[in-house]
């Protein structure tokens, strides 16, 4: 069982009407690792991540947790995750302390001073009344909901929506010690500042389907570097056509950007020539990755 992986899609389909929210996806998240899933809204991810918690049925192929069918046995995987969803609900009526204890009650027991630890550590007052708390606050009960039962995977829709940047780094804190111990974190998120700095792969899903599989270790490694200048007076055109080993990306005005993945010595020469102003040097970001698969419109209407 240690080599069936923590997440599994196979060819996944769920349609809604004539539009397809997922067009057959097919993705193996291994045990023990901190897993990006990203997208424009409307890409799909909430979608897959309410298949694996059998909150919705898909149309075609399978989803997996743990070797455990999401469909066919939804207690052992209910039993196995955490979840946290991106349009989180809870029991507005009752205390934070009540509530912890209610789903406490429901998941058949948790680790009792590991929620308690949890509770300081995200400064949470268990004496308010939940439909009373800030956004922030709220996002937070649901957070330990997710984590109290050290659960052997979690599943976060946007885990970091509302929260002040101090509590994000805590939360994050968190999850990194969640991956360390061993369990896996499966977490959609539109801050790719974020994503960048937690996850070790990331998949990015358009329209339903997955463009991209990344490790972004070997991205960092293998992307060129990108270089902005700025020049007092701007370079007549095709200055820079023949800088062997140099990509041109634009020149408008005195403001140039190039790539380069090992031709740097090439580019100084080449810029030597002309009076500069500026010049910025930096890795290309998982934003820019990002985009770069998202040039074009998206289809419509596609649900997330």
């Amino acid at each position: 069982m240690s080599d069936t992986p923590a997440i599994r899609f196979e060819g996944l389909v769920k349609s809604y009407g004539d539009v397809r929210a997922l067009d057959g996806i097919d993705l193996d998240v291994p045990r023990g690792e901190f897993f990006g899933f990203l997208g424009p809204n409307g890409a799909g991810k909430t979608t897959a991540i309410r298949v694996l918690m059998d909150l919705i049925r898909p149309n075609a192929g399978r989803a997996e947790v743990l070797g455990f069918d999401a469909q066919r046995d939804t207690i052992e995987v209910r039993r196995r995750c955490g979840y946290l969803p991106g349009d989180l609900a809870l029991y507005d009526s009752l205390t934070v302390e009540d509530c912890l204890d209610l789903v406490a009650a429901l998941r058949g027991g948790v680790d009792e001073r590991y929620r308690e630890e949890l509770v300081e550590r995200l400064n949470l007052d268990r004496t308010r009344r939940v439909g009373a708390l800030s956004r922030g606050n709220y996002q937070k009960v649901g957070l330990v909901i997710a984590l109290m039962a050290k659960p052997d995977v979690l599943l976060l829709d946007e885990p970091t929506n509302a929260l002040d940047p101090l509590v994000q780094e805590e939360v994050e804190a968190i999850l990194r010690e969640a991956v360390d111990e061993g369990r896996t974190v499966f977490f959609s998120s539109h801050v790719l500042a974020e994503v960048e700095q937690l996850a070790r792969r990331v998949a990015m899903l358009r329209s339903g389907r997955i463009v991209a599989v990344n490790d972004l270790a070997e991205q960092r490694r293998l992307a060129p570097r990108r270089v902005t200048v700025t020049f007092d007076e701007a370079p007549p055109p095709g200055s820079f056509d023949r800088v062997p080993g140099v990509r041109l990306v634009s020149l408008e005005g005195h403001d140039a950007v190039f790539e380069t993945h090992d031709a740097m010595h090439a580019l100084i020469q080449a810029l030597a020539e002309h009076r500069v102003q500026t010049l910025e040097t930096h890795e290309i970001t998982l934003e820019e990755l990002f985009l770069s698969y998202y040039e074009e419109p998206a289809g419509a209407g596609v649900r997330a």
